[in-house]
């Protein structure tokens, strides 16, 4: 009986446990060539042949050629499992996976998103208190510049100054995270989000508002939604012109949830006053990207804000590969982002344990 193949489209090579984990289940692997720190991996074609036979794939971030219906197809009919070791599923064909009764699980480890909560705070502040600017300045012997004056986020009792108001788009794990993070400086919380219920804003004591008030209102604008139709571009040149004058505005969800072109012309033009971005719809960022040319306007982060020693994606890829050895176990795993799935999925392989 050949060894259940496992198709690792997008590894993570600084560590060999996960494999050993899959050797000693006797799991045939077989690795792509993108990996976290190079998301460009193999076309469409290399991965159907690699797929071929495989009963799982799993991976981190690809962005040369997301899973595929054709991918799957190429697999073949054992195909029962996509596993991700982060948080998103973008990568992925979710509905293609559905309708073909293969199970899409994400990893959705505090250490992931707790990591990007806490990274927006640092994006937050560095901007505001310009903490950049005033270390540049002091390494080239410039003592105190009027301009390199910061600006004050939270309350204060003392003379009534409310705070900023931070406006959060997206109300999950990592949006209601900054939430409790914010909760001590005291300044005023918006957010919206359609799927979250009002009992969970009232129980972060922030505000309901829809997109276009938020746009309106808020000082600071940070992102944190799931890349779908809806989501995409959500924060075009339109959007932009509904924003608060001189807004600052965090992107750490995914790179095509903004339009990049048009917030490089609402930065030139002063409508956005900075801007701190950790994905980008391209990545590997272009050596000539215009995002780049944007100085201390724009603070950047190459895709790792969620990067952080014992935290990162450690723990993600553990998850992931406990997710597949349970499916092919046949048992449910935690984790599953398609749950509309489970009722097939399970009457097909409950208890069809195909691991030695």
């Amino acid at each position: 009986m050949p060894k259940p193949k496992v198709f690792v489209f997008a590894p993570i090579l600084e560590t060999d446990e996960w494999q050993k984990t899959f050797e000693e289940a006797g799991c045939e692997l077989v690795l792509g060539s993108a990996d976290w720190h190079n998301p460009q991996g193999n076309n469409e074609e290399e991965m159907m042949e690699m797929a071929k036979g495989a009963v799982a794939m799993m991976g981190t971030s690809i962005r040369s050629c997301p899973i595929s219906t054709k991918i799957m197809d190429a697999a073949g009919p054992s195909l029962r499992v996509i596993s991700k070791c982060t948080i998103g599923v973008d990568d992925v064909d979710v509905a293609g996976a559905t309708a073909k009764n293969i199970m899409v699980t994400h990893a959705p480890t505090e250490s992931n998103w707790g990591g990007v909560a806490e990274g927006t705070i640092s994006m937050i502040l560095t901007i505001l208190k310009k903490s950049r600017e005033r270390d540049l300045t002091m390494k080239e012997g410039t003592w105190r510049l009027p301009e390199l004056q910061g600006l004050y986020l939270g309350a204060r009792e003392s003379d009534g100054y409310p705070g900023m108001v931070v406006g959060i788009v997206g109300l999950g794990r990592i949006g209601s995270r900054i939430a409790k993070l914010l909760k001590p400086w005291g300044c005023p919380i918006i957010a919206c989000d359609p799927y979250v219920a009002e009992s969970h804003f009232e129980e972060l004591g922030v505000e309901r508002v829809d997109y276009d008030t938020l746009l309106g209102r808020a000082e600071i604008i940070t992102f944190h939604v799931t890349l779908t139709p809806e989501t995409r571009q959500m924060y075009d040149a339109e959007a932009m012109a509904k924003t608060k004058e001189g807004a600052i505005v965090i992107n750490d969800a995914r790179g095509q949830v903004v339009n990049l072109e048009a917030l490089c012309d609402a930065l030139d033009s002063g409508r956005i006053a900075a801007a701190a971005l950790d994905v980008f719809e391209d990545e590997p960022v272009a050596a000539d990207a215009r995002i780049l040319t944007m100085g201390d306007k724009v603070l950047l982060s190459p895709h790792m804000v969620s990067s952080n020693l014992r935290g990162g994606l450690h723990p993600g890829l553990i998850w992931a590969t406990k997710c597949v050895l349970a499916a092919l176990r046949g048992e449910t795993p935690d984790g599953v982002f398609n749950k509309d799935v489970l009722p097939t999925w399970e009457q097909r392989y409950r208890a069809k344990n195909i691991l030695g």
